[in-house]
């Protein structure tokens, strides 16, 4: 094995253990061991929003009229990477929902455009909110209970761009309004 071959294999653990401990940093100090422990153990950690980040609500609705107009959770993930330019994305597949983790200002900046986007379902959750975050190991989807990064974390506090994420909304609402799916 060659030196540059073990430095792909050792960074991408490095940037998740990275991204993983920025997360965990939205918690109090004693809580973080509970929560690694619990993403071992259920697979999912409630973090809270507003202060590190936050999270854009996208309900299926308006990723599908992107996508061919049916639930399919790898699928839409794929688009959804893409279309966010490789922002990180939770996928909840219990509900058909995906929150895109963006910055923390975001509820208050958007403020306006929420009330429009309500609805349509799209949510915008700051503080107050928890957010049920998979480890971010998990970036396939298994079954309708689990939760899974449809774009993980590529480092530590690198969110979507909330301009591309208002775009996708914004696309996504006037290719339902037109029926079609693009």
């Amino acid at each position: 094995m060659t030196e540059n071959e073990s430095l792909r294999i050792v960074e991408p653990a490095t940037a998740d253990h990275t991204a993983a401990e920025w997360l965990l940093n939205s918690l109090p100090d004693q809580a973080r061991r509970r929560a690694r422990m619990d993403w071992r153990q259920h697979g999912a950690v409630f973090l809270p929003l507003g202060e590190r980040f936050s999270a854009v609500r996208l309900p299926d609705t308006i990723v599908s009229a992107f996508t061919g107009g049916q639930w399919d959770p790898q699928g839409q993930a794929e688009w959804l990477a893409e279309a966010l330019e490789g922002g990180p994305v939770i996928a909840e597949p219990r509900y058909h929902r995906w929150y895109a983790l963006v910055p923390a200002s975001v509820p208050t900046t958007w403020r306006d455009a929420v009330t429009d986007w309500r609805n349509q379902d799209v949510e915008v959750l700051g503080r107050g909110f928890h957010l049920g975050v998979p480890p971010l190991t998990a970036t396939a989807y298994v079954s309708a209970d689990r939760s899974f990064w449809a774009s993980p974390m590529s480092s530590a506090g690198v969110l979507c761009a909330p301009l591309t994420v208002a775009r996708v909304i914004a696309a996504g609402i006037h290719a339902m309004g037109e029926g079609e799916c693009l």
